[in-house]
């Protein structure tokens, strides 16, 4: 009963954007709406099907056989998948009610009936991946998942910067699905199956087994927008519709960390250098994610940054649990894989937060340059609230939900320690540090981030007229920053919700309590004592300013008569410090004023962090390849003769090389 009802939410999912190809009316929102009503079911069906398969723990599964793949397959619902599962219907829900008012089609008539119908394909080919348990199967829902991604990022595709992060896209996940296809091919040689049942490559050779985990490593790592492979991500992130951002950077990416989860559950007896990597991978791409995003200036990529960072959390759990069963540590298992897969719904629920506080924005002012923003509080408090919310979760900090997850993994970091005294145990301790230097960093950066945005003076006319964004558009706000609250209150609960799912991974754990769950118990209670004392302040501040009577007057401003906006902090000067603290790892691209008097004519101040992987490797290599193929151009001038030429001297030099040949093997036989 379950299976079919995730089955037929998927359904449901894929065709809610059909609704909308029907109304070809400009300014009609009919199909919008009720693009938005099946989706809203299909995430109601979806997500609850979901939770009770998890709270069951029992894998079901389902053999189907389809004339487009050859054989039988099988379909899995499975704790694991499960634990994916809740967050793509409920984000696929939420992001097709908000586009109902951020998308309409009076205001992109060529491209929201596109955008509604490749959005619900996305999201159940999304569901399709994370149910199937034959390779060709979740190969075939890969495809599907990317070449829709494709559409929906190229809905503004006038745009050239569209164009260009759609081309970045596409090369990613072309060559993330060569790698899959690679790694599978090395999977039915050594099995002679596609089924990803555990223990399938239990008598593969050594070589068989470090390929196959190269290549998915890559594949899935591609996706998952892990350093040094998230060369495609910002640009992505920051080019598509909002309520599109919020489905790749909650759930897209999250598929390539279900596929790494999935493949690491089946191999068996992996050797912990494998852990490592993935752990090091993790800690690199969580610090140099959250630095790239302090030196950004666009409020939308300076988010798509922040997804690099927290995949890298992400993977930095999956290494510590990787490392606890090569080292045959129950407590390290279930406190990495916890950390590892709670994070995966923390950060589908503060991030998808902070991007739709974002497009509030966006649609209100019709900008995402954090220098062009300002004062949004005081005319946007429903937005600010969102945004502030998301950005306390992001920084874990309680009572929210990313201190629960980033807890666990602080815990996990110091096990490390404690299980391998070894050189390997003292690298893998490093996490912690690593989290806090990401933690400071973090909040660093989203003081700017809201500062500018929300507070002090509209710097521009748009952002002095803005006002809050219509309802759709709010709801989900609401939804997103009350589930962040509730994980942050009650984390032990949340936790045993992912009990059947750890066990799944590693049989190992057995079915008694899980190893740190204790230690949740009074963080939970900490943070509720911690809500109560901040709500009684809010009460009695508020007490207080009824009771008083204010006077309004303008910021103090230094002495300064008449205080313009451009006066203030702008995202520049407040991220200058920590990019001349960390400049030979960005490489910032400074432009400094020369004041050459005490009267200086105006000067300015600016700075830009180029991608060291994008902009420092991979546009040069294009660039010089396309500088080589064009000495060679000439060889194709569309001149008939020259190509008959061509094709008499190729016929020429083979003749020359078979009779050679041929000589040569006459002589060798007869001297």
């Amino acid at each position: 009963m379950l299976f079919a009802t995730i089955l037929a939410a998927a359904l449901l999912m894929g065709v809610s954007g059909l609704a909308g190809l029907l109304d070809r009316q400009r300014k009609a929102r009919a199909g919008a709406w009720a693009a938005a009503a099946l989706a809203l079911l299909a995430m109601l069906l979806g997500f609850s099907a979901s939770l009770l398969a998890l709270l069951q723990g029992q894998a079901q599964t389902l053999r189907v056989a389809w004339p487009l793949l050859p054989g039988e397959h099988l379909l899995r619902l499975d704790p694991l998948a499960a634990v994916f599962l809740l967050p793509i219907f409920l984000l696929g829900g939420l992001a097709s009610l908000y586009g109902v008012a951020y998308w309409p089609q009076r205001e992109h008539p060529d491209s929201a009936r596109m955008v509604r119908c490749f959005m619900g394909l996305m999201v159940a080919a999304m569901a399709g991946v994370a149910l199937s348990e034959s390779f060709l199967l979740l190969l075939f829902c890969w495809e599907v998942m990317a070449l829709a991604g494709f559409a929906l990022l190229c809905a503004e595709h006038r745009k050239a910067e569209v164009r260009r992060a759609g081309w970045h896209y596409l090369v990613a996940t072309h060559l993330g699905s060569l790698c899959l296809i690679g790694a599978f091919a090395i999977f039915f040689t050594a099995t002679g199956s596609f089924s990803l049942t555990p223990g399938a490559l239990e008598h593969a050779s050594a070589a068989q087994r470090g390929a196959f985990m190269l290549l998915c490593l890559a594949g899935f790592g591609l996706k998952a927008g892990l350093m040094p492979l998230h060369f495609w991500l910002p640009d992505a992130h920051a080019s598509t519709p909002t309520h599109v951002s919020v489905v790749f950077s909650g759930v897209l990416i999250k598929m390539g960390v279900y596929g790494l989860v999935r493949v690491t559950g089946i191999l068996p007896g992996l050797a912990p250098g494998w852990g490592l990597l993935v752990l090091g991978l993790g800690l690199v791409s969580g610090v140099m994610g959250v630095l790239y995003a302090i030196g950004q200036h666009d409020l939308k990529r300076l988010l798509a940054y922040h997804s690099v960072e927290n995949i890298g959390i992400i993977f930095m759990g999956l290494g510590l649990a990787m490392l606890g069963r090569a080292w045959q540590r129950p407590e390290l298992v279930a406190l990495g894989l916890g950390a590892c897969l709670l994070h995966v719904w923390n950060h589908a629920l503060f991030k998808p937060l902070l991007f739709f506080s974002a497009g509030s924005v966006v649609h209100a002012c019709a900008t995402r340059s954090l220098e062009h923003l300002g004062g949004l509080a005081k005319r946007m408090p429903v937005t600010a609230l969102g945004f502030f919310t998301g950005a306390v979760a992001i920084c874990g900090l309680p009572p929210l939900n990313g201190f629960v997850s980033e807890f666990l993994l602080a815990l996990a970091g110091f096990k490390s320690l404690q299980a391998n005294a070894s050189p390997w145990g003292l690298a893998a301790s490093l996490v912690a540090p690593g989290l806090a230097l990401i933690g400071a960093l973090a909040l660093a950066c989203f003081v700017k981030a809201y500062g500018t945005v929300f507070l002090g003076a509209a710097r521009t006319p748009r952002a002095e007229r803005a006002q809050e964004s219509p309802w759709p558009m709010l709801v989900p706000m609401f939804v997103l920053g009350a589930a962040c609250l509730l994980i942050g209150l009650f984390p032990a609960q949340v936790f045993d919700l992912l009990g059947p799912a750890l066990r799944d991974w590693d049989p190992s754990l057995g079915a008694g309590a899980l190893p740190g769950r204790e230690l949740l118990v009074p963080v939970g209670l900490a943070a509720r004592w911690l809500l109560a004392l901040l709500a009684l302040g809010g009460l009695l501040a508020w007490g207080l300013k009824a009771r008083r009577s204010t006077r309004r007057a303008g910021t103090w401003a230094c002495g300064f008569v008449e205080p313009a906006p451009r006066a203030q902090y702008t995202a520049s000067s407040l991220g200058q410090m920590l990019l001349a603290i960390f400049r030979p790892a960005l490489r910032p691209h400074e432009q400094n004023p020369r004041l050459t008097r005490v009267f200086c004519p105006e000067a300015s101040y600016g700075s830009a962090v180029p991608d060291a992987v994008l902009d420092g490797v991979l546009s040069p290599l294009m660039r010089r390849l396309q500088a080589i193929l064009a000495r060679v151009r000439g060889v194709q001038r569309g001149d008939s003769q020259r190509y008959l030429l061509y094709v008499v001297l190729a016929l020429a030099a083979l003749m020359a090389w078979y009779f050679m040949s041929l000589n040569w093997a006459l002589a060798l036989f007869t001297e």
